[in-house]
Protein backbone atom coordinates (compact mmCIF):
# COMPACT_ATOMS: atom_id res chain seq x y z
CA UNK A 1 0.00 0.00 0.00
CA UNK A 2 1.43 3.14 -1.36
CA UNK A 3 0.70 6.84 0.05
CA UNK A 4 0.52 9.17 -3.69
CA UNK A 5 -1.10 12.62 -2.39
CA UNK A 6 -3.24 14.01 -5.06
CA UNK A 7 -3.48 17.71 -3.10
CA UNK A 8 -2.92 19.07 0.54
CA UNK A 9 -5.08 21.67 1.52
CA UNK A 10 -4.60 24.24 4.42
CA UNK A 11 -7.06 25.78 6.92
CA UNK A 12 -5.78 28.72 9.18
CA UNK A 13 -7.67 30.07 12.19
CA UNK A 14 -7.65 33.10 14.98
CA UNK A 15 -9.87 32.70 17.69
CA UNK A 16 -10.06 35.46 19.99
CA UNK A 17 -10.19 34.87 23.71
CA UNK A 18 -11.16 36.62 27.14
CA UNK A 19 -8.60 35.39 29.21
CA UNK A 20 -5.23 35.61 27.59
CA UNK A 21 -2.65 32.56 28.04
CA UNK A 22 0.35 34.12 29.67
CA UNK A 23 4.02 33.06 29.66
CA UNK A 24 7.00 34.43 30.68
CA UNK A 25 8.13 35.41 27.30
CA UNK A 26 4.66 36.62 26.09
CA UNK A 27 1.04 36.86 25.90
CA UNK A 28 -1.56 35.02 23.88
CA UNK A 29 -4.48 36.99 22.93
CA UNK A 30 -5.63 34.90 20.43
CA UNK A 31 -5.92 30.81 19.58
CA UNK A 32 -4.31 29.94 15.94
CA UNK A 33 -4.94 26.83 14.23
CA UNK A 34 -3.28 25.81 11.13
CA UNK A 35 -4.64 22.50 9.91
CA UNK A 36 -3.18 20.30 6.82
CA UNK A 37 -5.28 17.98 4.89
CA UNK A 38 -3.86 15.67 2.86
CA UNK A 39 -5.84 14.16 0.10
CA UNK A 40 -4.55 10.76 -1.46
CA UNK A 41 -5.08 9.46 -5.07
CA UNK A 42 -7.93 6.61 -3.73
CA UNK A 43 -9.65 9.89 -2.37
CA UNK A 44 -8.85 8.85 1.46
CA UNK A 45 -7.64 11.79 3.48
CA UNK A 46 -6.35 12.62 6.58
CA UNK A 47 -5.65 15.81 9.10
CA UNK A 48 -2.63 17.42 10.61
CA UNK A 49 -1.61 20.26 12.59
CA UNK A 50 1.02 22.71 11.72
CA UNK A 51 2.63 24.95 15.46
CA UNK A 52 1.44 28.59 14.63
CA UNK A 53 1.46 29.66 18.34
CA UNK A 54 4.27 32.45 17.79
CA UNK A 55 4.56 34.69 16.01
CA UNK A 56 1.02 36.23 16.29
CA UNK A 57 0.15 35.69 12.27
CA UNK A 58 2.85 32.73 12.04
CA UNK A 59 0.13 30.90 10.11
CA UNK A 60 0.02 32.79 7.37
CA UNK A 61 4.22 32.10 6.93
CA UNK A 62 3.47 28.49 7.50
CA UNK A 63 0.64 28.02 4.62
CA UNK A 64 2.70 29.23 2.85
CA UNK A 65 5.87 27.49 3.17
CA UNK A 66 3.29 24.47 2.51
CA UNK A 67 2.04 25.75 -0.26
CA UNK A 68 5.26 26.85 -2.35
CA UNK A 69 7.99 24.51 -1.31
CA UNK A 70 6.43 21.14 0.66
CA UNK A 71 3.48 20.24 -1.77
CA UNK A 72 6.01 20.31 -4.89
CA UNK A 73 8.16 18.23 -3.10
CA UNK A 74 5.43 15.64 -2.43
CA UNK A 75 2.28 15.56 -5.26
CA UNK A 76 3.03 13.06 -8.00
CA UNK A 77 5.37 10.92 -5.78
CA UNK A 78 4.46 7.36 -4.47
CA UNK A 79 5.64 6.22 -1.07
CA UNK A 80 6.17 3.32 0.70
CA UNK A 81 5.36 4.53 4.46
CA UNK A 82 4.36 7.78 6.05
CA UNK A 83 8.25 7.42 7.48
CA UNK A 84 9.69 7.46 4.16
CA UNK A 85 7.47 10.35 3.54
CA UNK A 86 8.46 12.33 5.91
CA UNK A 87 12.13 11.92 5.71
CA UNK A 88 12.11 12.47 1.75
CA UNK A 89 10.38 16.13 2.33
CA UNK A 90 13.17 16.88 5.37
CA UNK A 91 15.98 16.55 2.59
CA UNK A 92 14.06 17.95 -0.15
CA UNK A 93 13.59 21.20 2.52
CA UNK A 94 17.00 20.41 4.23
CA UNK A 95 19.07 23.07 1.78
CA UNK A 96 16.00 25.46 1.76
CA UNK A 97 15.71 25.68 5.78
CA UNK A 98 19.73 26.33 5.72
CA UNK A 99 19.29 29.38 2.90
CA UNK A 100 16.67 31.22 4.57
CA UNK A 101 17.86 30.93 8.06
CA UNK A 102 14.07 29.19 9.47
CA UNK A 103 15.02 26.01 10.26
CA UNK A 104 11.99 26.32 12.83
CA UNK A 105 9.09 27.12 10.68
CA UNK A 106 10.30 24.69 7.71
CA UNK A 107 10.25 21.69 10.84
CA UNK A 108 6.89 22.84 11.50
CA UNK A 109 5.38 22.25 7.96
CA UNK A 110 6.97 19.08 7.75
CA UNK A 111 5.68 17.92 10.97
CA UNK A 112 1.86 18.73 10.46
CA UNK A 113 2.32 16.89 6.79
CA UNK A 114 3.83 13.44 8.54
CA UNK A 115 0.65 13.86 10.90
CA UNK A 116 -2.01 14.25 7.87
CA UNK A 117 -0.35 11.23 6.09
CA UNK A 118 0.31 9.11 9.57
CA UNK A 119 -4.13 9.80 9.82
CA UNK A 120 -4.41 9.00 5.51
CA UNK A 121 -2.22 6.12 6.49
CA UNK A 122 -4.42 4.61 9.53
CA UNK A 123 -7.92 5.32 7.84
CA UNK A 124 -6.73 3.32 4.24
CA UNK A 125 -5.59 0.58 6.94
CA UNK A 126 -9.19 0.94 8.76
CA UNK A 127 -7.27 0.83 12.06
CA UNK A 128 -6.98 3.37 15.16
CA UNK A 129 -3.72 5.98 14.20
CA UNK A 130 -2.12 4.27 17.92
CA UNK A 131 -2.29 0.24 15.94
CA UNK A 132 -0.65 1.70 13.14
CA UNK A 133 2.30 3.26 15.26
CA UNK A 134 2.83 0.34 17.10
CA UNK A 135 0.53 -0.64 20.03
CA UNK A 136 -2.38 -3.23 19.41
CA UNK A 137 -4.43 -1.62 21.87
CA UNK A 138 -6.24 1.38 23.49
CA UNK A 139 -5.36 2.38 27.31
CA UNK A 140 -6.66 5.36 29.69
CA UNK A 141 -4.19 8.29 28.94
CA UNK A 142 -3.06 10.22 32.35
CA UNK A 143 -3.32 13.44 31.22
CA UNK A 144 -2.38 16.97 33.01
CA UNK A 145 -3.91 20.07 33.78
CA UNK A 146 -1.78 22.47 31.32
CA UNK A 147 -0.89 26.20 30.86
CA UNK A 148 -2.82 27.33 34.57
CA UNK A 149 -1.42 31.27 34.93
CA UNK A 150 -0.47 32.81 37.49
CA UNK A 151 -3.49 35.11 37.84
CA UNK A 152 -6.07 33.21 39.36
CA UNK A 153 -3.92 29.98 39.60
CA UNK A 154 -5.91 29.02 42.79
CA UNK A 155 -9.81 28.73 40.91
CA UNK A 156 -8.07 27.51 37.74
CA UNK A 157 -6.24 24.33 39.68
CA UNK A 158 -9.12 23.72 42.04
CA UNK A 159 -12.12 23.95 39.30
CA UNK A 160 -9.31 20.99 37.35
CA UNK A 161 -8.81 18.96 40.76
CA UNK A 162 -13.41 18.88 41.09
CA UNK A 163 -13.20 17.84 36.96
CA UNK A 164 -10.79 14.85 38.15
CA UNK A 165 -7.18 15.93 37.10
CA UNK A 166 -4.38 14.88 40.15
CA UNK A 167 -1.46 16.71 38.26
CA UNK A 168 -0.93 20.26 37.39
CA UNK A 169 1.45 22.82 35.78
CA UNK A 170 2.00 26.28 36.62
CA UNK A 171 3.38 28.64 34.70
CA UNK A 172 6.42 30.49 36.94
CA UNK A 173 9.18 32.79 35.41
CA UNK A 174 7.88 35.92 36.39
CA UNK A 175 8.28 37.92 39.58
CA UNK A 176 10.08 35.20 41.63
CA UNK A 177 8.82 36.33 45.16
CA UNK A 178 5.34 36.38 43.38
CA UNK A 179 6.20 33.22 41.82
CA UNK A 180 6.84 31.11 44.85
CA UNK A 181 3.75 32.79 46.52
CA UNK A 182 1.74 31.71 44.16
CA UNK A 183 3.00 27.90 44.04
CA UNK A 184 3.03 27.93 47.83
CA UNK A 185 -0.65 28.30 47.73
CA UNK A 186 -1.28 25.81 45.02
CA UNK A 187 1.06 23.12 46.50
CA UNK A 188 -1.32 23.70 49.96
CA UNK A 189 -4.06 22.44 48.52
CA UNK A 190 -3.10 19.50 46.93
CA UNK A 191 -3.47 15.63 48.64
CA UNK A 192 -1.06 13.17 49.09
CA UNK A 193 -1.34 11.80 45.28
CA UNK A 194 -1.60 15.14 43.45
CA UNK A 195 1.41 16.56 42.03
CA UNK A 196 2.59 20.07 41.16
CA UNK A 197 4.95 21.28 38.36
CA UNK A 198 6.40 24.35 37.17
CA UNK A 199 7.25 25.86 33.55
CA UNK A 200 9.50 28.53 33.31
CA UNK A 201 9.21 29.23 29.77
CA UNK A 202 12.69 29.40 29.44
CA UNK A 203 12.51 32.69 31.47
CA UNK A 204 15.30 32.47 34.24
CA UNK A 205 18.67 32.92 33.32
CA UNK A 206 21.57 30.53 34.49
CA UNK A 207 22.08 32.00 38.21
CA UNK A 208 18.40 32.53 38.74
CA UNK A 209 17.60 28.80 38.42
CA UNK A 210 20.32 27.75 40.27
CA UNK A 211 18.76 30.51 42.93
CA UNK A 212 15.33 29.69 42.81
CA UNK A 213 15.16 25.62 41.80
CA UNK A 214 16.26 24.52 45.62
CA UNK A 215 12.50 26.59 46.67
CA UNK A 216 10.42 24.27 44.48
CA UNK A 217 12.70 21.02 44.96
CA UNK A 218 11.46 21.52 48.68
CA UNK A 219 7.63 22.26 47.58
CA UNK A 220 7.69 18.91 46.17
CA UNK A 221 7.28 19.83 42.08
CA UNK A 222 7.16 17.29 40.15
CA UNK A 223 9.40 18.74 37.65
CA UNK A 224 10.58 22.13 36.46
CA UNK A 225 10.47 22.61 33.07
CA UNK A 226 12.86 24.91 30.31
CA UNK A 227 14.53 27.17 33.21
CA UNK A 228 17.15 28.20 31.18
CA UNK A 229 16.65 29.11 27.49
CA UNK A 230 16.88 24.94 25.53
CA UNK A 231 20.16 26.27 23.67
CA UNK A 232 22.37 26.60 26.75
CA UNK A 233 25.01 24.12 26.43
CA UNK A 234 25.12 20.37 28.38
CA UNK A 235 27.49 21.96 31.11
CA UNK A 236 24.99 25.07 31.73
CA UNK A 237 21.94 22.03 31.79
CA UNK A 238 24.41 20.12 34.10
CA UNK A 239 24.76 22.92 36.89
CA UNK A 240 21.23 23.79 36.71
CA UNK A 241 20.33 20.05 37.37
CA UNK A 242 22.66 19.12 39.99
CA UNK A 243 21.15 21.92 41.90
CA UNK A 244 17.05 20.91 41.07
CA UNK A 245 18.56 16.78 42.03
CA UNK A 246 19.65 18.04 45.25
CA UNK A 247 16.97 19.47 46.11
CA UNK A 248 14.43 16.20 45.18
CA UNK A 249 13.25 17.36 41.53
CA UNK A 250 13.95 16.85 37.79
CA UNK A 251 14.28 18.72 34.85
CA UNK A 252 11.71 18.50 31.76
CA UNK A 253 12.52 19.82 28.24
CA UNK A 254 12.00 19.54 24.45
CA UNK A 255 9.67 21.18 22.89
CA UNK A 256 12.05 23.08 21.75
CA UNK A 257 14.69 20.90 20.89
CA UNK A 258 15.00 19.32 17.03
CA UNK A 259 16.49 16.82 15.41
CA UNK A 260 20.12 15.79 16.85
CA UNK A 261 19.65 17.85 19.79
CA UNK A 262 17.05 15.32 21.17
CA UNK A 263 20.04 12.84 20.89
CA UNK A 264 22.48 14.94 23.05
CA UNK A 265 19.88 15.37 25.40
CA UNK A 266 18.61 11.59 25.92
CA UNK A 267 22.19 10.59 26.32
CA UNK A 268 22.74 13.36 28.45
CA UNK A 269 21.62 13.29 32.61
CA UNK A 270 20.28 16.96 32.68
CA UNK A 271 17.02 16.10 31.55
CA UNK A 272 14.69 13.08 33.04
CA UNK A 273 11.37 14.42 31.61
CA UNK A 274 11.47 14.46 27.54
CA UNK A 275 9.46 16.45 25.93
CA UNK A 276 9.19 16.52 22.18
CA UNK A 277 6.18 18.68 20.26
CA UNK A 278 4.55 16.36 17.58
CA UNK A 279 3.29 19.39 15.65
CA UNK A 280 7.18 21.54 16.29
CA UNK A 281 9.33 19.12 14.86
CA UNK A 282 9.16 15.73 13.65
CA UNK A 283 5.50 15.08 13.71
CA UNK A 284 4.44 11.50 14.82
CA UNK A 285 7.81 9.83 12.28
CA UNK A 286 10.43 11.68 14.49
CA UNK A 287 8.76 11.98 17.93
CA UNK A 288 8.09 8.02 17.72
CA UNK A 289 11.99 7.80 17.38
CA UNK A 290 12.84 10.04 20.15
CA UNK A 291 10.07 8.47 22.36
CA UNK A 292 11.81 5.33 21.83
CA UNK A 293 15.02 6.32 22.56
CA UNK A 294 13.55 8.19 25.57
CA UNK A 295 11.83 4.96 26.96
CA UNK A 296 14.99 2.75 26.14
CA UNK A 297 17.16 5.19 27.98
CA UNK A 298 15.29 4.74 31.26
CA UNK A 299 13.88 8.44 31.24
CA UNK A 300 9.94 10.04 30.96
CA UNK A 301 8.45 10.75 27.70
CA UNK A 302 5.72 13.34 28.35
CA UNK A 303 4.59 14.70 24.73
CA UNK A 304 4.69 18.76 24.97
CA UNK A 305 1.56 19.93 22.84
CA UNK A 306 -0.26 23.66 23.28
CA UNK A 307 -2.72 23.86 20.38
CA UNK A 308 -5.38 22.78 18.45
CA UNK A 309 -7.68 19.07 18.84
CA UNK A 310 -5.87 17.60 16.03
CA UNK A 311 -2.23 17.59 17.06
CA UNK A 312 -3.38 16.69 20.99
CA UNK A 313 -4.89 13.66 19.59
CA UNK A 314 -1.79 12.65 17.69
CA UNK A 315 0.26 13.54 20.61
CA UNK A 316 -2.53 10.93 22.68
CA UNK A 317 -1.91 8.13 20.03
CA UNK A 318 1.78 8.53 19.99
CA UNK A 319 1.81 7.87 23.57
CA UNK A 320 -0.75 4.91 23.69
CA UNK A 321 1.54 3.34 21.16
CA UNK A 322 4.85 3.75 23.24
CA UNK A 323 3.70 2.91 26.44
CA UNK A 324 5.73 4.08 29.39
CA UNK A 325 4.48 6.00 32.43
CA UNK A 326 4.19 9.18 30.54
CA UNK A 327 1.48 12.11 31.33
CA UNK A 328 -0.42 13.67 28.54
CA UNK A 329 -0.59 17.62 28.46
CA UNK A 330 -3.51 18.94 28.28
CA UNK A 331 -4.04 22.86 28.07
CA UNK A 332 -7.01 24.21 30.46
CA UNK A 333 -7.27 27.32 28.66
CA UNK A 334 -10.66 28.15 26.52
CA UNK A 335 -9.80 27.01 23.31
CA UNK A 336 -12.85 26.62 20.75
CA UNK A 337 -10.39 25.46 18.52
CA UNK A 338 -9.49 22.12 20.64
CA UNK A 339 -12.93 20.48 20.61
CA UNK A 340 -14.12 22.06 17.39
CA UNK A 341 -11.70 20.73 15.19
CA UNK A 342 -11.62 17.47 16.80
CA UNK A 343 -15.42 15.90 16.98
CA UNK A 344 -16.43 13.63 18.30
CA UNK A 345 -13.96 14.90 21.15
CA UNK A 346 -12.57 12.30 23.70
CA UNK A 347 -14.15 12.43 26.65
CA UNK A 348 -11.62 13.40 29.91
CA UNK A 349 -13.69 11.89 33.40
CA UNK A 350 -11.18 11.08 36.58
CA UNK A 351 -7.70 12.77 34.81
CA UNK A 352 -7.64 10.37 32.09
CA UNK A 353 -8.73 10.43 28.17
CA UNK A 354 -9.60 7.42 26.38
CA UNK A 355 -9.28 7.47 22.50
CA UNK A 356 -11.88 5.94 20.18
CA UNK A 357 -11.14 2.91 18.25
CA UNK A 358 -12.03 4.26 15.10
CA UNK A 359 -9.59 4.66 12.13
CA UNK A 360 -7.10 7.37 12.09
CA UNK A 361 -7.12 9.61 14.61
CA UNK A 362 -10.63 9.21 14.94
CA UNK A 363 -11.94 12.75 14.50
CA UNK A 364 -12.74 14.97 11.62
CA UNK A 365 -12.78 18.92 12.15
CA UNK A 366 -16.62 20.18 12.65
CA UNK A 367 -15.55 23.15 9.90
CA UNK A 368 -19.01 24.92 10.02
CA UNK A 369 -18.66 25.39 13.66
CA UNK A 370 -15.06 27.07 13.14
CA UNK A 371 -16.32 28.97 10.16
CA UNK A 372 -16.59 32.28 11.61
CA UNK A 373 -12.66 32.15 12.77
CA UNK A 374 -11.21 31.05 9.37
CA UNK A 375 -8.59 33.26 7.91
CA UNK A 376 -9.27 32.61 4.05
CA UNK A 377 -6.79 35.61 2.85
CA UNK A 378 -3.32 34.48 4.02
CA UNK A 379 -0.94 37.05 2.73
CA UNK A 380 0.70 39.26 5.47
CA UNK A 381 -0.78 42.51 5.36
Amino acid sequence: MNIELERVETYAYRCPIERPVVTSFGTMTHRPALLVRAVDRSGEHGWGEIFCNWPPRGFAHRATLLRDCAAPALLGRAFESPGRLWRHLTDALHVLAIQTGEPGPIANVAAGVDIAVWDLWARKRGEPLYRSLGSGRVKPLPVYASGINPGGAVGTVAACREAGFRAFKLKIGFDPEQDRAIASEVTQMLGQDETLMVDVNQGWDIDSACHEAPYYGELGAGWIEEPIAADNPPDTWMRVASVASAAGTALAGGENLAGAAFDEAVAGTWLNVIQPDVCKWGGLTGCREVARSVLTAGKRYCPHYLGGGIGLLASAHLLVAIGGDGLLELDVNPNPLREKLAQPFPEVANGYLVLSDSPGLGVEPDLGAVEKWQVRSLELD
